[in-house]
């Protein structure tokens, strides 16, 4: 049961990889809607992309990315795992956001962001830190308090179905 899990917690980093991968294929400016504002603004000015352009991006982003999380969570807490009751589901929901929560703090935020030229967009290097400390700060409150949230949301919702 342990090595599944550990399995799925590496499936879910995948799942958030990929489509950081797919959105900066193409050109970070296509990404820039993961940027705070101020990068975004100056990617629009220099005319790399327009403001249209990063709305449909960051839509189609949230509107693949977040489903398919939360769709695999639940396929492999319930379906692979067969897991029943509240407590059992909520943990493993738990396990599966702080892994992903985790590796998007360290992996993609510290490193991949922070520490190489992939996400680095031309003529913003200026803007640097991209992760100012304030959204640092935010994105791991959502980790560490907003993850077992949704967990709970989750188990809860499920609880009806998979209660017994």
């Amino acid at each position: 049961m342990i090595l599944i899990l550990i399995l799925e917690c590496l499936v879910i980093c995948f799942i958030l990889l990929l489509p950081c991968v797919v959105a900066i294929a193409n050109g970070i400016h296509n990404a820039a809607f993961l940027f705070e504002n101020d990068v975004q603004e100056r990617v629009t000015q220099m005319g790399l992309i327009t403001k249209e352009q990063l709305n449909r991006n960051q839509k189609l982003f949230k509107c693949t990315a977040l489903p398919v999380m939360i769709a695999f969570v639940l396929w492999a807490v319930y379906g692979i795992n067969g897991t029943r009751g509240f407590w059992l589901p909520f943990l493993q929901i738990l396990i599966l956001a702080m892994a992903e929560g985790l590796f998007d703090r360290f992996f993609i935020d510290w490193y991949w962001v922070g520490h190489t030229r992939a996400w680095t967009i031309p003529g913003t290097e200026d803007l640097k830190p991209y992760i100012p400390r304030k959204t640092l700060i935010k994105k791991w409150m959502i980790t560490i308090i907003g993850n077992p949230i949704i967990a709970l949301v989750l188990a809860g919702i499920m609880f009806p179905i998979f209660g017994n």
